[in-house]
């Protein structure tokens, strides 16, 4: 399968400038790039689509380089923006991409050496190009007319309270910029995108053909929403980042185990580089036995191990298991930094433990279990309290250190089936 039958079949083609002569010259290895602005610490999963498509291209043989804009990141780009970005300064946009590149070399191979996946940074050719040289060289190849007519300014000048500002109004150029150097310098022959990035893309083609006389291709993906019209990758709490410190591997496992059943085969298509077979044994299962949620584990088991590794994947999944009243035996301390992030934990010194030891009807109140003391004898007399996963109904009961602690430090306190609490001993 070449790599556009590949697309094709993943439902990840928008636009293509000639899909004929794309389709001839794909037939041997190019280089292709993507660019992603580095407006925050973190990548999210609506940044997904086009790196992991930047993989499927290095997976059969094409040469993927993943541009980090340091100056268009400092400009702002106008597409799909209602209002204009806040303007970052040079100092964080550094910052954010050298935290990023920690995420990208998840998604792409930069160690091959036969064929290495390469991090540029557009700030590299231009931050010493003067405005005037800029306006010469590169400015007098655009018409004000083509440009007002792209997508992504047309709708921003339609919008008379917002508008948009010279400065983005500029933002095409700079990325057409980007594909004239890139193919000038690296031979780059290609450029990826979502399909909001069709008007700067065919910017770039444009400009590279009345520069340098030679032609360039540009390819679109589309733009990924939920089947009930909501924007992927956006939740109640906001947006699920792959950064663990900004969403937990728990949290990011369950955005894709909570995927709506008409999405669930599109994202396996969209998200993993499971090959169709596996693809259409699972869509069946789902189709014939919908709660089984084989897809949906599928899918998740599949994204997390990919963003996040086996290991911290697997802590997820147990903490996934236990806040559903699962066993805690053999529960790893991994899992319990999962929990952490979580659920209520309190955090109190290990000598409470020492002599008599402390009340469990205390700790049930400190954590917010139960309301009062009352309350939580009412509970306990009820069967409704377990101290890691024992029942417990005794309302004298002593926490001391001879008590089971896992890792010596960890007590999982449960009020009937969902309501969980940690105690860290410190």
């Amino acid at each position: 399968m070449s790599i556009l039958e590949e697309l094709q079949w993943r439902g990840l083609t928008a636009d293509c400038t000639d899909l004929v002569e794309l389709t001839k010259r794909l037939a041997a290895p190019v280089t292709l790039y993507c660019g992603f602005d580095p407006t925050a610490d973190s990548l999210h999963v609506g940044n997904l689509v086009p790196l992991l498509a930047l993989r499927r291209f290095q997976m059969l043989g094409h040469h993927p380089i993943a541009v980090a804009g340091g100056a268009t990141g400092s400009i702002g780009d106008p597409s799909g923006k209602s209002q204009e970005r806040q303007l970052l300064t040079p100092e964080v946009l550094d910052h954010n991409i050298a935290r990023v590149k920690g995420q990208l070399v998840k998604l792409l191979d930069f160690e091959t050496p036969s064929n290495p996946a390469r991090l540029v940074d557009n700030a590299s050719w231009t931050r010493g190009l003067s405005y005037l040289d800029f306006l010469r060289d590169i400015g007098k190849h655009f018409s004000v007319n083509q440009m007002v007519a792209k997508e992504s300014v047309r709708a921003r000048m339609e919008d008379r309270e917002a508008g948009i500002s010279y400065t983005e109004f500029s933002y095409m150029l700079l990325q057409a910029f980007d594909f004239y150097v890139l193919h000038r310098d690296h031979g780059c022959e290609l450029q990826i995108g979502g399909s909001d990035q069709w008007g700067n893309i065919t910017a770039g083609i444009e400009l590279t053909r009345k520069k340098l006389g030679r032609t360039v291709f540009g390819l679109t993906l589309p733009l990924i929403t939920n089947a009930d019209g909501s924007k992927f990758g956006k939740t109640v709490a906001g947006a699920i980042w792959l950064d663990s410190q900004r969403t937990s591997v728990y949290r990011f496992y369950q955005f894709w185990i909570n995927t709506d059943d008409r999405d669930v085969v599109r994202y396996l298509k969209f998200f993993t580089f499971l090959p169709p077979e596996e693809v259409a044994v699972l869509e069946r299962q789902h189709t014939e036995n919908p709660g089984a949620r084989a897809a949906h584990k599928a899918l998740a088991l599949a994204v997390t191990t990919l963003i996040h590794g086996a290991a911290a994947t697997d802590d997820a999944l147990r903490a996934s298991e236990i806040l559903f009243g699962g066993n805690i035996a053999g529960t790893s301390e991994g899992t319990f930094h999962q929990l952490q992030a979580e659920i209520t934990t309190l955090q109190l010194p290990k000598a409470v433990l020492d002599g008599a030891g402390k009340p469990l009807l205390d700790l049930l109140v400190q954590t917010g279990l139960c309301a009062s003391k009352g309350q939580a004898r009412k509970d306990l007399e009820g069967g409704g309290i377990r101290v890691n996963d024992l029942r417990e109904t005794n309302v004298s009961r002593m926490l001391q250190l001879q008590d089971y602690l896992f890792f010596d430090k960890y007590l999982l306190l449960r009020k009937g089936k969902k309501n969980y609490a940690l105690v860290q001993f410190v």
